[in-house]
């Protein structure tokens, strides 16, 4: 079987469940080159997956391989360059979330994928995961009558690395990191339905002093079909990962819960390496977490994307659903900034979104 084959940019923890994804469920791709910025971390990352190559520049990267698909890894700042490049060479481009920084970036990384005719999938895992899918095959198959309202929360007690506070590489805060995952979700819940108007509210809570970010959010989006959505968005959540869904319809109600039913209790008198995403601290009583990239649908979306360039398909999740997230989160930060409800479509002239809740003026 020929390969189809991937350079991943980025060595960081998100690339390190990709490899994991592609070396465990994705027999069909080879990862054959890696992007980082450090030399040492690049090398490192390669030595550690076996992978033949390793570059500090993109640029180099997709001059010296033959890869069929380019994975974006890296910080948000990033994305738009790169997704851009990849295109012009002639790449398909999977890209981690959010799409962009901000609207503007969306629409010239849409565009640059569409004049290159290469196929660009926005990687929402919650699209993917199998208890979320579960729960949308039940919704589909009238198990819960017409649905009236959804419900997703993902909570814990902040990022991996600190460029995720920084406000001008991130965008934003917990908003851009995890609300997208919600907002992602609610319109594949919805079949793709309008949103009609958002309010947010949002706050620095624990992070102080680390980001000038929101570090809790929660945000209602009201569907132009009836249905209200609301996202619980938190870096002040301690005990490790929380990630969640609700469905209410007029006949039934479906809770999932990526992590609950998933885990070993466990007591550790002295504590051990590892439970769960977040976790930070493993003495005492915890959960320990198995098949922790499997449960998320990382190698789902991997795999699905990969069949998509093998077969000619159009990706489930695409470039545009990336930027209708993006405008809901604009949306949310214009709420909390103006303390009021914000119709759809939205859009502003700023240089990030989160500007909209830290300066409301600019709105």
């Amino acid at each position: 079987m020929t390969k189809t084959k991937v350079a991943i940019l980025g060595a960081g923890f998100i690339s390190d469940i990709h490899l994991e994804s592609y070396h465990r469920f994705i027999p069909e791709a080879e990862v054959v080159a890696v992007y980082a910025r450090s030399a040492e971390k690049a090398s490192a990352f390669a030595a550690k997956y076996h992978i033949a190559q390793s570059f500090t520049s993109v640029d180099e990267l997709l001059s010296n391989t033959d890869c069929d698909v380019v994975d974006i890894c890296v910080p948000n700042y990033l994305h738009a360059e790169y997704c851009i490049k990849a295109a012009n060479a002639g790449k398909h481009i999977i890209i981690e979330k959010p799409l962009a920084v901000t609207l503007e970036e969306a629409d010239k990384m849409i565009a640059a994928c569409k004049a290159n005719n290469v196929k660009l999938m926005y990687a929402e895992e919650l699209c993917f995961a199998p208890k979320y899918e579960r729960a949308r095959h039940l919704v589909n198959e009238g198990a819960v009558g017409e649905v009236y309202m959804l419900k997703q929360s993902e909570k814990h007690s902040g990022p991996h690395t600190d460029w995720f506070y920084d406000i001008d590489l991130a965008g934003g805060g917990v908003l851009m990191d995890m609300g997208c995952h919600a907002l992602g979700w609610f319109r594949w819940m919805t079949n793709h339905a309008m949103p009609k108007s958002v309010y947010a509210t949002m706050a620095t809570v624990f992070h102080k002093g680390r980001t000038k970010g929101e570090d809790n959010a929660v945000v209602v989006v009201e569907f132009e079909n009836g249905v209200t959505c609301i996202a619980e968005s938190s870096w002040a959540k301690h005990g490790g990962m929380d990630d969640k869904c609700e469905v209410y319809g007029t006949g039934g109600v479906i809770y999932a819960d990526l992590f609950l039913g998933n885990s070993a209790l466990t007591y550790s008198r002295e504590g051990y390496g590892y439970a769960m995403e977040k976790a930070d601290t493993t003495a005492g009583w915890t959960f320990t977490i198995f098949e922790e990239v499997f449960n998320q649908g990382y190698p789902h979306e991997l795999k699905h994307f990969i069949e998509c360039v093998r077969e000619d398909k159009t990706p489930l999740v695409t470039g545009e659903d990336g930027r209708a997230v993006m405008e809901m989160i604009y949306a949310a930060y214009a709420s909390a900034g103006l303390g009021k409800k914000i119709m759809l479509p939205y859009s502003a002239q700023v240089k990030k979104p989160v500007d909209l809740w830290l300066n409301p003026t600019q709105e």
